[in-house]
C-alpha cells in the first residue's frame, strides 16, 4: 500500500477532526493509506522542549515520514493569516529533504481552520503551499465542480478545505467542510495512485 502523510497541528482540535476526514478520503482510495502525523508546540523558552512521544493523538512526524510518503495533506489552524509556528517550524527543518528532492513531483494539498469566516483561511492555505511548491511537490485544490464549494455556508475554499470554528473554537465541522476534507483526501490519493 502507498501512504498519504496527513500531517497537521492543532490546538483546540479542529484541524485534528479536519485531518481525520482528510484520511478517510485518502483511503476511498484503492490501494491508499493515510498515515497521520502532528508535530510538537514550539516553546518560547529555549530551553523546554516536548517529549519525543505526544502525550495522545497521533505520533509526531519525522523526516522518514516525508521519504515513505506517496503524497502529503498539511493542516494548520490559523495565526494571523498564516500557518502555525510549530507546523512553520518543522517546514523550516526540511532542508535536507528539498536538497535531495524528496518531495518533487509528489501530489499536495492543505486545509485550515479559522475562528470566524473572515480569519485568513485562504491566506494561510497559500502560506502552507509556498514551501510544498519549493519542495516541487504538484499542489491541488478543490474544484468549482465539487458541488459542496459552491453551496457551503461555512468554510470551504478553492485553494483547499477549511473550517469555521467560531470565536470559541468550539463549533463543530458542518456536514460541507467534512465532505470536503473528505474530497481532498481523494483527490491527493486518486493523483497519488495514478502517478505510481
Amino acid at each position: 500500500m502507498s501512504e498519504i502523510l496527513v500531517l497537521y497541528y492543532s490546538l483546540h482540535g479542529n484541524v485534528a477532526n479536519m485531518a481525520r476526514h482528510a484520511a478517510r478520503g485518502v483511503e476511498e482510495v484503492n490501494g491508499m493509506q493515510a498515515r497521520v502525523r502532528t508535530v510538537p508546540k514550539v516553546s518560547s523558552v529555549c530551553e523546554a522542549s516536548e517529549g519525543s512521544i505526544p502525550a495522545e493523538g497521533p505520533p509526531y512526524v519525522e523526516a522518514r515520514d516525508l521519504d515513505e510518503c506517496a503524497g502529503l495533506l498539511l493542516g494548520s489552524p490559523t495565526r494571523f493569516g498564516n500557518m502555525a509556528a510549530p507546523l512553520k517550524y518543522f517546514l523550516d527543518s526540511t532542508a535536507d529533504a528539498w536538497l535531495s528532492g524528496t518531495l518533487a513531483g509528489k501530489p499536495a494539498g492543505v486545509f485550515t481552520s479559522t475562528s470566524t469566516l473572515h480569519g485568513g483561511q485562504e491566506t494561510t492555505l497559500i502560506s502552507m503551499m509556498l514551501p510544498l511548491l519549493h519542495h516541487g511537490m504538484v499542489v491541488l485544490g478543490l474544484p468549482y465542480t465539487e458541488p459542496a464549494l459552491n453551496r457551503t455556508e461555512t468554510g470551504g475554499t478553492p485553494y483547499g478545505a477549511s473550517h469555521v470554528a467560531g470565536l470559541d473554537s468550539k463549533q463543530p465541522l458542518s456536514e460541507d467542510e467534512k465532505h470536503l476534507c473528505t474530497v481532498l483526501g481523494r483527490r491527493v490519493a486518486e493523483l497519488a495512485a495514478a502517478i505510481a
